[in-house]
């Protein structure tokens, strides 16, 4: 297992010794840029972590959603790219159908790279009707590390969010994970 971290604007650092991979927080909706976007990506960069980049989906515009978050994403070849799939601060969500709509879009938009899916368990057991994950399932639920409660196959599973979002990847090595990223 490969570890990793998730993080947005509400970590002003993360310490990336014995890191893997770090997701960055990269758009929301069709207005919203993490202001830490470069800050982040360098310092996972320089860490020599293999990189990811997420949107938080909201309903309503998809294509623009994809059109947004792939302009503002850093582009660089083994990246990663996920929607955040989960309720938003309104209490409304993305239906099944716009999550697979915008991740199609998104590997439309960006063919060389991995799209995931990330979302908790609850939504993968109750909302997801069509076990659709683009490139791969990267699932929420804290339980033990690698361990998650879903029979679905899985790529990375976030275990904790005390102190950060912890996560790890189901992969033998980092260089098996930056040849899969590289697709």
């Amino acid at each position: 297992m490969l570890h990793g971290v998730d993080v947005s604007a509400h970590q002003s650092s993360f310490d990336v010794d014995g890191l893997d991979f770090v997701f960055i927080k990269a758009t929301e909706g069709r207005s919203y840029v993490n202001p830490r976007l470069t800050d982040q990506t360098k310092r996972a960069r320089d860490a020599d972590c293999v990189v990811g980049f997420y949107h938080f989906l909201w309903p309503g515009n998809i294509a623009a959603q994809a059109e947004y978050f792939v302009s503002k994403a850093p582009e660089k070849a083994g990246d990663l790219l996920a929607v955040d799939w989960e309720q938003n601060g309104e209490g409304t969500r993305a239906s099944n159908a716009e999550k697979d709509s915008f991740i199609r879009e998104v590997k439309r938009l960006r063919p060389h790279h991995r799209v995931l899916l990330y979302c908790n368990r609850y939504f993968w057991l109750n909302h997801d009707t069509t076990s659709y994950a683009g490139d791969g399932l990267w699932i929420a639920d804290y339980v033990t590390a690698g361990k998650p409660r879903v029979k679905a196959s899985w790529r990375i599973h976030q275990h904790t969010d005390q102190p950060l979002d912890k996560d790890v990847a189901n992969f033998s090595s980092r260089s098996a994970l930056r040849t899969w990223a590289r697709k």
